[in-house]
């Protein structure tokens, strides 16, 4: 277990921010104790060498962290640079008692933010934390901004290209129609507007989709909760899924356990279960089953859909949060959607202080598992 000084826990009255976490690495009992009387009013952890570090940095929210150079079993600079890898905002001080130019350019190289020499002056470790902690923000924001103008300009590319197909066949078919190439007597001829309705309707979908997943980027507010029936909106969605009635030859299977009102966004929640729902009966054959299931267990409920379906290749499973990304598992280029739907649904449920995961096998189905904590309203 990482070692937290008792002191420096989050709502220490310091006038510092309140549970901002500095991770102090040092193969010296002694600095990492000097460190932590200096940074009053922040959490401070401490690691004994690099690979300690790395493996706090990767269970713990960290800040700042300010290392050593030479340590056991893995340096500073090396530390630095692994750290960097993992999370290119995050704000390293290096603490040297070294003046070579080599150890600083190295440091450099490899990212750092700040350097403080050894002996340690308490007041410049604190002033340079404090200071990181800015231009930690900054950093973030930075990368926010440019992370929102890819995701825009990406975002901008998909709409384009999803919806060119639906617009080019109904644009065919009117033009024929146009022009007397089809004759209303002809088989074909309902077909093919039957194909276009189709297209119509999934042109529909992909606006109301766009205006939602709009919203979804949109809204950077938080939970607006307020009393809410998990049952009911897992019924209500049932009822209004569009690739449910799409698919009358899946069969539906509900395990609704009662539970009381608690607190919930009801928009959010609502947004998060209807993707799994729909990405259940979407990749679902034209028969086959979809179990839904909400149960309380201890002091969260927890809402799991199944399907037999395609699955999801093992290789896609680590990416099925990301933004844009679409399962295809006949490899044919053409899911219809914007690939948002998961990513937006993780973000919401995360925002509850709940969990999703997927556990899927191609050819056997998906099992998609969201765990909220219950608050009773």
């Amino acid at each position: 277990m990482p070692e937290i000084s008792q002191q420096n826990r989050p709502g220490h009255d310091s006038g510092q921010p309140s549970g901002k976490a500095v991770l102090v690495v040092d193969d010296e009992a002694i600095i990492r104790d000097l460190c932590s009387k200096a940074l009053k009013g922040y959490r401070v952890l401490h690691a004994g060498n690099g690979e300690e570090a790395l493996r706090i940095f990767q269970g713990e929210e960290i800040d700042v962290i300010l290392t050593d150079v030479m340590m056991p079993r893995m340096g500073g600079i090396e530390l630095l640079k692994r750290l960097k890898e993992l999370e290119p905002t995050l704000v390293v001080i290096v603490m040297t008692g070294f003046a070579e130019k080599d150890v600083i350019l190295n440091a450099l190289k490899a990212d750092a933010d700040d350097f403080i020499t050894k002996p340690l002056n308490l007041l410049q470790l604190k002033t340079a934390v404090d200071k990181a902690l800015v231009k930690k923000a900054l950093k973030e924001e930075i990368a926010n901004l440019k992370s929102m103008d890819r995701f825009k300009s990406n975002f901008l590319s998909l709409i384009s290209h999803k919806f060119r197909t639906p617009i080019t066949a109904i644009s065919l078919f009117l033009q024929n129609l146009a022009n007397g190439v089809y004759d209303p007597d002809d088989p074909m001829y309902r077909k093919y507007l039957r194909l276009t309705y189709d297209e119509a309707c999934y042109l529909e979908r992909l606006v109301a989709d766009l205006l939602a997943f709009s919203q979804a980027i949109d809204d950077g507010s938080g939970l607006k909760l307020e009393p809410c029936n998990p049952a009911g909106i897992i019924s209500q969605l049932l009822q209004m899924s569009k690739e449910a009635a799409d698919k009358p030859g899946v069969e539906i299977d509900l395990d609704l356990e009662p539970l009381p009102p608690v607190l919930l966004d009801r928009e959010k929640l609502t947004f998060a279960i209807r993707q799994i729902i729909e990405n259940a009966f979407k990749f679902s054959g034209e028969t086959g089953r979809v179990a839904v299931s909400l149960k309380v267990l201890d002091e969260t409920f927890r809402i799991t859909v199944e399907d037999k379906g395609v699955g999801i290749a093992r290789e896609d499973l680590p990416k099925v949060f990301e933004k844009f990304f679409q399962v295809d598992s006949a490899r044919t280029g053409q899911i219809r959607g914007f690939g948002l739907g998961l990513y937006y649904a993780r973000e919401f449920v995360r925002l509850h202080g709940g969990t999703i995961a997927i556990e899927s096998e191609p050819g056997k189905g998906t099992r998609v598992s969201v765990a909220v904590p219950l608050r009773k309203a």
